[in-house]
């Protein structure tokens, strides 16, 4: 039988069940971890690292865990805020900047053009920190505006202005 994620952490919560805490990470460790691998850049080192810290951060505060969202959000936000921290610690700048000049046009060997063309984590790298975030929360991890909304501690239209936002700068980046 296989228990929701509300079950889990009532179990965590009245009896101290370990197991059942190493079943939430089962569950959540995967996406959580692919959503601090975007933020890391690919660094997937610091995304392990990070996916612990939140984990570890979720054992010490499960019992504020009020349930009013779904428990991967909330994991997300603690993610996000993980990530935050890190950043703010090593000062490291996120890139918010993108090259809004026209890409070169195609050349018509197919060789020239494959290396022209860029892939999806070289052009995520391109999205301010804010909209690289919400187009994989929402894209990717298929949370809703509202969730990410509450895992990234912002009003609802940001979150809707940063996935627009990011899918036309991915759009154009990735445009041949």
């Amino acid at each position: 039988m296989s228990f929701s994620d509300a079950d889990l952490i009532a179990r965590v919560l009245l009896h101290e069940d370990d197991r059942a805490f190493d079943e939430l990470v089962r569950r959540h460790q995967s996406p959580v971890r692919g959503f601090l691998l975007k933020m890391t850049q690919g660094d997937a080192h610091l995304a392990d690292d990070l996916a612990q810290e939140t984990f570890l951060r979720a054992w010490r505060k499960l019992s504020t865990f009020r349930g009013q969202a779904r428990f991967s959000t909330w994991l997300f936000g603690i993610a996000y805020n993980e990530w935050r921290m890190h950043a703010r610690r090593t000062q490291e700048v996120p890139l918010t900047v993108l090259d809004d000049s026209p890409p070169e046009p195609a050349q018509a060997d197919g060789a020239a053009a494959s290396l022209a063309r860029m892939d999806l984590t070289e052009a995520m790298k391109t999205l301010s920190s804010a909209e690289r975030a919400a187009i994989v929360l929402c894209c990717q991890n298929g949370l809703s505006h509202e969730e990410a909304a509450q895992a990234l501690d912002c009003p609802v239209g940001t979150v809707k202005t940063n996935v627009l936002r990011g899918k036309e700068k991915l759009r154009r980046r990735l445009a041949l």
